[in-house]
C-alpha cells in the first residue's frame, strides 16, 4: 500500500463537494492551514479525506500545489498555530488575508490583526468544560448566519458550529449530528438532567434519524445554528415561544460527551 499524501489547504475556507464540480452540494468545508488526504485526483480535482474523515471532492485550487508527506503533516500539526480570527500578510502575494477560526498559521506567519495561540495556550485558554464551550459558542457565532456545511462563523450548519467550537476546546467530534449523536453518555430526556455543554439531538424525520444538534447552556437554555432562525440562536426553554416549543418536541436524544 503507497504511503499517504497530503496536501495543505490554502484558501481561507474549501469547500467539500459531492461531486468533482462547481455546481455540486456542498456537503462541509476545511479551512486554511488544514491538511487533507489525497484519494484520487481528476481534472483539476482532487477527491480528500479530511482529518475528520469526511470524504469528497476539493478544488485543486483551495490547495497548495506542493504535496506532503505524512511526516510532514505531522510536523506542521505540531507547530502550526491556531487562528481565533486573524489577519495575516502574505508575503507571496503582498497583501493581507483574513482567515477564520480554527484555522491554522505558520509559527513565523506576520499576524496584522486578531488572535493566534500556539497549542500550549489555546489549550489553556480553552479547556473542554461545559460553561467555557458554551461562552466561545456565543463569542464566535453570535450573527453567523445559517449555511447548509459549513463550519465557520463566515457561515455554519448545526453540527459544524458543534464541532468547531468543541475542537476550540480540545474535543474532537465527528461532523454530522447523527454521528455525534452516538458519543458520549446517554441523558434524560428533562432539563434537571442535563448541564451547560450537553448535547440534544432532535429529528424532523418519521424514521427518527437525527438532523440536528444544539448545546445546552445556563438557565435553562440552548444555544444552536438553525435554518429556521436564519443562524445563531439562543433558545429558552421555558420560554413558551413557538418556535422553541416545536423543536423541543422533536427531540430524541440528550448525550453528556465531555
Amino acid at each position: 500500500m503507497s504511503p499517504e499524501t497530503f496536501s495543505l489547504v490554502r484558501a481561507a475556507v474549501a469547500p467539500l463537494l459531492a461531486e468533482p464540480k462547481a455546481s455540486s452540494e456542498q456537503v462541509s468545508q476545511s479551512v486554511a492551514g488544514h491538511l487533507a488526504v489525497i484519494l484520487e485526483v481528476r481534472e483539476g480535482w482532487r477527491r480528500v479525506r479530511l482529518a475528520d474523515g469526511y470524504e469528497g471532492w476539493m478544488h485543486e485550487g483551495y490547495l497548495d500545489a506542493r504535496p506532503r508527506s505524512a511526516g510532514e503533516a505531522r510536523e506542521w500539526n505540531a507547530t502550526a498555530r491556531h487562528s481565533l480570527g486573524c489577519k495575516i500578510y502574505d508575503d507571496i502575494a503582498d497583501t493581507e488575508r483574513t482567515l477564520p477560526l480554527g484555522a491554522r498559521v505558520a509559527r513565523d506567519a506576520k499576524i496584522v490583526a486578531g488572535g493566534v495561540l500556539d497549542e500550549a495556550e489555546i489549550r489553556r485558554r480553552y479547556p473542554p468544560v461545559g460553561i467555557e464551550i458554551c461562552a466561545s459558542a456565543a463569542r464566535y457565532y453570535w450573527g453567523t448566519s445559517y449555511q447548509w456545511g459549513g463550519i465557520t462563523p463566515w457561515g455554519a450548519d448545526c453540527s459544524g458550529m458543534v464541532q468547531t467550537v468543541f475542537e476550540l476546546h480540545g474535543a474532537a467530534l465527528p461532523r454530522d449530528a447523527r454521528q455525534q449523536a452516538e458519543l458520549g453518555v446517554s441523558l434524560e430526556l428533562v432539563p434537571e438532567a442535563w448541564r451547560a455543554g450537553d448535547l440534544l439531538f432532535f429529528s424532523d424525520r418519521a424514521d427518527g434519524c437525527i438532523t440536528h444538534v444544539g448545546i445546552v447552556a445556563q438557565q435553562r437554555t440552548l444555544m444552536h445554528v438553525a435554518i429556521g432562525r436564519g443562524g445563531f440562536a439562543v433558545e429558552h426553554l421555558d420560554g413558551g415561544a413557538a418556535y422553541t416549543a416545536a423543536l423541543m418536541g422533536r427531540l430524541r436524544a440528550a448525550r453528556r460527551v465531555l
